[in-house]
């Protein structure tokens, strides 16, 4: 299923204020920026073969390793690839299930989670 840019945004939106309260009020100076597809240079990055196999990405620093000077940082990003989410649904509600899944993933590394400790975490 194919969605337009603002009906992707739309999703986000929506998955964001479902999440928990208590992780959205902790959440600061994070962005959410929407790519179409991973570029060559973060799969290469990432040693990810398949522009299919990348959904999102956290890049910034974790809410744990900020310390006195983090005062006037540029925002962290969560970057989230539309096409590679979108070909995993056969309609909107599996793709607001699986945009959801990236959030919550990308937001664990951001309050400082390892790729190992939300695998672990996902499959309880």
């Amino acid at each position: 299923m194919s969605l337009t840019r603002l009906e992707f945004e739309e999703i986000i939106n929506e998955a964001v204020k479902e999440m928990p309260q208590v992780l959205r009020e902790k959440m600061e100076n994070v962005e959410i920026i929407i790519e179409e597809w991973p570029s060559k240079e973060v799969l290469d990055e990432m040693g990810i073969a398949s522009r299919y196999g990348l959904l999102g990405l956290y890049r910034g620093i974790p809410m744990p390793e900020r310390g006195t000077n983090y005062n006037f940082a540029l925002p962290d990003a969560i970057t989230l690839y539309q096409g590679p989410i979108e070909s995993m649904g056969k309609d909107r509600d599996e793709i607001k299930k699986r945009i959801k899944e990236v959030v919550y993933h990308e937001i664990g590394h951001y309050y400082g989670f390892s790729e190992e400790e939300l695998e672990r975490l996902e499959d309880r």
